[in-house]
């Protein structure tokens, strides 16, 4: 197929997740992580940051086995937060109600703090640093993995007399990280076919890959082994994760490709779902416009 670039407005949009328990998981990621619970049901449940938009999908399948280690899967979905400022929030009441952290990265692109859902799913909380102050050396986005600045974070809030009123209302996923089987092939698909512009290839096992040059909105890796097969599909974890195009018409031209490259695909009500060579589960959407 020849070159082609996805549209550079193109984002990461809802999450949506199988759990075991739903009000284990709803205290969690409101009390917690302070999202907001839109239109709930007996057995699902959408969360916003500003109580309208959605981002995460929950699901509730108490019969769901765990997914098995290595295998292809969610490694963990990020959640963006508007500024340091939001991210400082965030950590203050983590840290308040003693929820376990993974640990937390500074990448010199962005400040980051890592912890897991209470079904194991992994989760990224972070903000940006500036567009201007990112670096390109040999045409690749520079990202690092030091350790983060947690009292220069919590410092901008220690003083601060105000209740936790939950996520900034311009919250949003900022980006995907999966493990897949291989790398070769996953670039294949996202960067050959969905058009993803490579930032970092192949670098330790990952591969990053972004729209409009961000640093990325899709990680890539192997860390749970080269040829990992995919997770009984009733698992729970990942169901799907959507890519949403700016409008119609460039989600028809993507939803396009993806049907010259002879790539399955099921029609939903939000857009097209389809399987990556590993197969994780994306939707292709499109935003209202």
């Amino acid at each position: 197929m020849p070159d082609f670039s996805i549209h550079p407005e193109t984002t990461v949009g809802p999450v949506y997740l199988t759990v075991s328990n739903l009000k284990r998981s709803e205290r969690f990621y409101t009390e917690v992580l302070g999202f907001k619970p839109l239109d709930p049901h007996d057995h699902s449940l959408t969360l916003t940051a500003d109580g309208s938009t959605p981002l995460l999908e929950l699901k509730e399948s108490r019969l769901a086995p765990l997914r098995p280690p290595h295998t292809t899967g969610l490694y963990h979905f990020a959640v963006l937060m508007p500024s340091r400022l939001d991210l400082a929030r965030s950590l203050w009441r983590i840290a308040e109600l003693r929820c376990p952290i993974q640990g937390g990265t500074d990448h010199r692109v962005s400040e980051a703090l890592y912890l897991a859902d209470p079904d194991g799913n992994g989760i990224e909380i972070y903000a940006d640093r500036p567009r201007e102050t990112w670096t390109f050396p040999n045409g690749e986005i520079h990202m690092e993995s030091d350790p983060l600045d947690y009292e220069g974070i919590l410092a901008l809030v220690e003083d601060e007399n105000k209740a936790w009123e939950g996520l900034a209302s311009g919250t949003r996923i900022g980006h995907m990280h999966l493990n897949v089987a291989d790398l070769v092939t996953a670039e294949e698909f996202y960067h050959g076919v969905l058009g993803f512009d490579i930032m970092v290839r192949r670098s330790h096992g990952a591969l990053f890959i972004s729209a409009g040059g961000y640093h990325h909105h899709l990680g890539l890796n192997i860390w749970n082994g080269a040829g990992a097969p995919p997770p009984p599909p009733d698992s729970l974890g990942l169901r799907y994760y959507s890519i949403a195009l700016p409008n119609l018409a460039e989600f028809q031209k993507l939803a396009g490709r993806v049907q010259e490259a002879g790539i399955p695909s099921e029609e939903m009500d939000e857009g097209f779902l389809l399987r990556d060579p590993s197969h994780n589960g994306v939707l292709l959407t499109h935003r209202l416009t």
